[in-house]
């Protein structure tokens, strides 16, 4: 029987000169032998893209998205954590690299599930299991290029397994349009491919999870109508609800009605850390660098605007940390990637702004979630530029310290206003050897690098 040859990424991450043109290989270079030959390797490509998606969602994800914004400032030493708190976005910074590399390996990995597994031949496959296995792909793929593009814009579309940089081929960059619109296609596919909806799985691909990333993307790519439909889909599953109070959804192990996909983790299978949250002195002890801002301190300790998420915050002598991530070692947080909360307020967003606005839907949606957490509901006011204001402040308080505030901020056209930030830089630089050693991107970075 063949072996399909699976590739990995690699690619520099140090500062390269021109001279050293030849001897780069850009992100989407993709060169390892590892194979899928029956349902043993099949399963087992699947599970290292899970893996891989788990660890970005652990680490990546929430650096990019929240520490550049104004609910966390940094407390430590490393300098590429310290570019991202003062938003000096640099072409070499090794966390920006890092995110764009580790994005760009798991769409390899998807890439080669999806062409691959559909040819292989083995009896032991369960019926339907080929076809989850692909649609499994499909949403991994559509997750890493959701983050590439609201990250760093129109991006390469690289959606064939690649043996050598000889087949790359010419991919030019996409537009951002381009970039979701690729992004909600494999999200169709996954979604004709994975099965329904299992009444307790909160961690397993199915297609409510399908539905409520693609309300998340519409309302990126600015479809508010289909935003509307999707979220609406979601929050009528009676899977899911608000659970109260607050905390609830974290203060339980694992999987409340609250989660609609969250990737967990265990003793040996470490998720987010809350080590960077938690204070050097007392215990758990951490190392506090991530340190929530006097601002949001504020805010979650005013009962009409935090209400009881407060409980996201706790006190040790001075010090005021983060308690979201509240175990350490090991590390058993899960990473919560969508709750149900954020569709109420996908739909009270794309409610206000679709066409035909409903602005009294979408107060009752974002009275749903201050109802929950107990602060003062929103008055009955019909205008349009107040009900989106409070519904991107209620997003700031509700994932606090989830991955979201500073695409909120970008993908609004807040970032200069709250945080000095000029249009050119709300997008992450292109890493710098990406930008040297792909003819295709022409040598030219974002705007402003």
């Amino acid at each position: 029987m063949n072996k399909y040859i699976f590739l990995l990424v690699i690619s520099s991450v140090a500062i390269i000169s021109c001279e050293d043109f030849l001897d780069l290989k850009p992100t989407n270079s993709l060169i390892a032998d590892n194979a899928v030959y029956d349902a043993k390797t099949a399963r087992a490509l699947v599970n290292s893209a899970y893996s891989s998606l788990k660890s970005y969602n652990a680490g990546s994800a929430i650096i990019l998205g929240v520490i550049p914004a104004d609910n966390v400032f940094f407390g430590g030493s490393q300098s590429q954590n310290i570019e991202l708190d003062n938003n000096a976005f640099t072409i070499t910074n090794s966390a920006i690299v890092s995110a764009y590399q580790s994005l760009y390996s798991l769409i390899n990995r998807t890439n080669w599930a999806i062409s691959e597994i559909p040819k292989v031949k083995d009896e032991t496959f369960e019926t339907g299991e080929q076809d989850k296995l692909v649609g499994e792909a499909y949403f991994i793929r559509a997750f890493a290029y959701f983050y590439l593009g609201r990250s760093w814009g129109g991006v390469q579309l690289q959606l064939t397994p690649t043996t050598d940089l000889n087949s790359l081929g010419d991919i030019k960059r996409s537009s951002q349009e381009e970039t979701y619109n690729q992004v909600l296609d494999d999200l169709d596919k996954a979604e004709n491919l994975l099965p329904t909806d299992n009444a307790s799985t909160r961690n397993l691909l199915q297609h409510s999870i399908v539905k409520a990333f693609r309300a998340k993307v519409l309302l990126y790519a600015k479809r508010f109508e289909q935003a509307e439909m999707n979220a609406t889909e979601v929050i009528n599953n009676p899977k899911y609800e608000l659970v109260k109070p607050y905390s609830a959804f974290f203060e339980v192990p694992f999987g409340t009605k609250e989660s609609v996909f969250e990737l967990s983790a265990t003793a040996n299978n470490a998720g987010v850390s809350g080590s960077a949250w938690f204070p050097a002195s007392g215990t758990p002890r951490g190392s506090y660098e991530y340190r929530p801002t006097a601002e949001l301190i504020s805010l979650l300790n005013n009962p009409l605007k935090g209400g009881n998420r407060n409980a996201l915050i706790a006190t040790r002598g001075s010090d005021t940390y983060g308690n979201l991530y509240h175990t350490t070692s090991p590390n058993t947080n899960p990473a919560y990637v969508i709750r149900i909360a954020e569709l109420y307020l996908i739909r009270a967003e794309a409610r206000v702004s679709k066409a035909n606005p409903d602005f009294h839907g979408a107060i009752a949606d974002l009275n749903a979630v201050k109802s929950r957490a107990e602060a003062e509901l929103f008055s009955d006011n019909i205008d349009k530029s107040a009900i989106l204001q409070a519904i991107w402040d209620e997003r700031r308080i509700e994932f606090a310290f989830e991955a979201d505030r500073w695409y909120d901020l970008s993908r609004t056209e807040q970032a200069e206003k709250v945080l000095g930030v000029k249009k050119d830089f709300w997008l992450f630089p292109i890493p710098q050897a990406d930008v040297l050693s792909d003819p295709s991107l022409g040598g030219k970075n974002n705007p402003g690098y």
